[in-house]
């Protein structure tokens, strides 16, 4: 759980670089993120805000499971190492979102990671 949130503040920090970035270049301006991100916003500077946003999506399905896993006496090794696959699996779908994010990558890391997450949660509920 430590390293995802980890993740979420590096993804975080992310956001008011490439705003900052943009906005010396005068790419962007400030009427561009009054309400939101408007249209003028370019995609490379939006997207560790979208990036944020899906950290905050399915990875809070991924929190709940670790902490009831804890509490339920039910985090064993297998159940371990599948927290740690879908974590790995987070941390690569963000780096691929936020470097060259190409969408065949990025959506079958997506996809695998809600796979996983699925599992552990299938594999929580079967072993009641």
């Amino acid at each position: 759980m430590g390293v995802l949130v980890a993740l979420v503040f590096v993804v975080q920090l992310q956001i008011p670089v490439r705003r900052f970035r943009a906005g010396a270049a005068k790419r962007v301006t400030e009427a561009d993120f009054r309400y939101g991100e408007s249209a003028n916003v370019p995609g490379e500077v939006s997207i560790p805000n979208r990036n944020y946003i899906n950290l905050f999506e399915a990875p809070v399905l991924f929190y709940v499971a670790c902490l009831t896993l804890y509490v339920t006496s039910h985090a064993d090794n297998t159940a371990l190492a599948m927290a740690w696959l879908y974590v790995a699996l987070r941390i690569a779908h963000s780096v691929v979102h936020l470097t060259y994010n190409r969408l065949a990558h990025r959506g079958m890391l997506f996809a695998l990671s809600n796979v996983v997450l699925a599992s552990l949660w299938i594999r929580f509920f079967a072993t009641l």
